[in-house]
């Protein structure tokens, strides 16, 4: 008689457990997520985006761009994209779990985070209640822009971005942000 496989479910708080080696550890509905530490090529375009972003609605004071954030959910999901935008309201001292508006997150796809990034974490960022999600394809040189589940919209030569109620655009030009990362 054949037995069934039982999948082991996590808490955020198991998250506090796990090792500092690198790896990403992240939770869906208590689903372990791991992903080896980034390439140097993706760290690359990550910056080069927070760095456009935080020059933007950070330095002016409108938010806070993070680059190791978590939307998290306690007790069972806690997601860590490579971006995270939230509004400039919450203290430096809020707990991932106070932080309560999520007004962009970025995953950069590597060859270990694509499916999960694309097929589950894009629609949970989503449920969560993170106003848009960008899927960025190193590859394709190109940039998925999500507002809500379903298909997205594909930008290959800039993204402009709203920030919410602040009535601000933000433009990102993706030539500068893949420059050099063939």
């Amino acid at each position: 008689m054949a037995m069934a496989a039982t999948i082991p479910y996590y808490t955020v708080a198991d998250l506090e457990h796990f090792p500092d080696d690198g790896n990403r550890y992240e939770l869906l509905d208590g689903v372990l997520l791991v992903t080896p530490a980034p390439s140097f090529g993706h760290e690359i375009v990550v910056s080069r985006i927070a760095l456009i972003l935080a020059n933007a609605v950070q330095v002016p004071g409108h938010a806070h761009v993070l680059t190791h954030g978590a939307v998290s959910f306690p007790p069972r999901t806690q997601l860590e994209p490579d971006i995270l935008v939230v509004p400039q309201q919450f203290p430096h001292e809020a707990k991932w779990q106070e932080i309560t508006e999520y007004w962009l997150a970025v995953e950069v796809f590597s060859r270990s985070s694509r499916i999960y990034d694309s097929e589950f974490k894009r629609d949970a960022y989503l449920a969560l209640g993170v106003r848009e999600v960008w899927l960025v394809d190193r590859d394709d040189r190109s940039v998925e822009v999500f507002q809500a589940r379903g298909k997205g919209r594909t930008e290959r030569e800039s993204i402009t971005w709203h920030l919410p109620q602040v009535g601000l655009e933000v433009n990102v030009n993706l030539a500068e942000v893949f420059a050099g990362t063939d």
